[in-house]
């Protein structure tokens, strides 16, 4: 009855049918929609690192209590992702099956990866810029913009082998997270797929370029609009790019490499082309 009524998760090789199938329709995609969807993405990321920086800002929480609901609430970013629909880069990084299995080429893979992560960088600059005026960095008594450039100093001062093993950390848990949505047949399926996943990353301090892109953006602006709230806090562009290139890398080698290869061996490499 239930394979009639359609209640059961699809399999995980249905999923890697599934996450094929996808890969080529976003591989296709017209340069408009496509750059559009990835602005789309980049804001609703930045909405989910602002919950994150609210509840970073009350100082009474403790470490595991911050971090563990820190981690709940940006899950907001990827649902709004998945299920409101958006293109996101560290999502995007599954293509890579498709690409193995011929479906698509390099030029195309690449293309999507490039407007997709350009796009999310407007995007969460956009955001950025609108939370800034409107004055959200000023609540709990400025504490809100504090939070900002805590973690913005933190994620500018990470060595490079760290910034590019917690991207690749992050990824994995990010493309696990879709790949388990991909199972769900309904909003609430999808949606308790994607919070478990989400919530170890953020809680256990891996890094994602695109929150990164936000965080950072936000800061420079309460910097430059505020030097006296700044203090001795200086983040700077070549800090913010020196965080996100080891961080994009790591983000697309553990989704391609360590979710998207390793599930394409295990379901596809053997299959009969469809």
């Amino acid at each position: 009855m239930s394979e009639l009524i359609g209640y059961d998760a699809y399999s995980p090789k249905e999923i890697a049918l599934k996450v094929e199938t996808v890969g080529v329709t976003k591989a296709h995609m017209a340069t408009l929609p496509l750059v559009m969807l990835g602005m789309l993405a980049g804001a609703f990321i930045g909405l989910g690192g602002m919950l994150f920086v609210i509840v970073k800002s009350d100082p009474t929480l403790s470490f595991a209590v911050s971090q563990l609901l820190g981690g709940l609430v940006f899950c907001l970013g990827l649902l709004l992702v998945v299920i409101a629909g958006a293109e996101l880069f560290t999502g995007n990084n599954l293509l890579a099956m498709a690409w193995a299995d011929q479906k698509i080429t390099t030029s195309e893979v690449l293309r999507n990866w490039l407007w997709v992560c350009a796009a999310n960088f407007v995007g969460a600059a956009g955001l950025a810029v609108l939370v800034y005026f409107s004055g959200h960095t000023h609540m709990n008594g400025g504490g809100i913009g504090q939070a900002v450039l805590r973690i913005a100093a933190a994620k500018q001062n990470l060595v490079w082998h760290e910034a590019f093993f917690r991207g690749v950390l992050c990824n994995v848990l990010v493309c696990m997270a879709v790949w388990m949505a991909m199972a769900g047949r309904s909003v609430m399926d999808k949606a308790i797929a994607i919070i478990f996943p989400i919530t170890a990353f953020v809680a256990a301090g891996f890094e994602h370029s695109i929150a990164n892109m936000y965080f950072m953006q936000l800061a420079l602006l309460i910097q430059y609009f505020e030097p006296s709230t700044a203090g001795s806090v200086a983040i700077t562009w070549s800090g913010m790019w020196g965080n996100l290139l080891p961080v994009i890398l790591g983000n697309l080698i553990g989704g391609s490499v360590l979710v998207g290869m390793v599930y394409f061996v295990i379901y596809r490499a053997g299959a009969a082309k469809d």
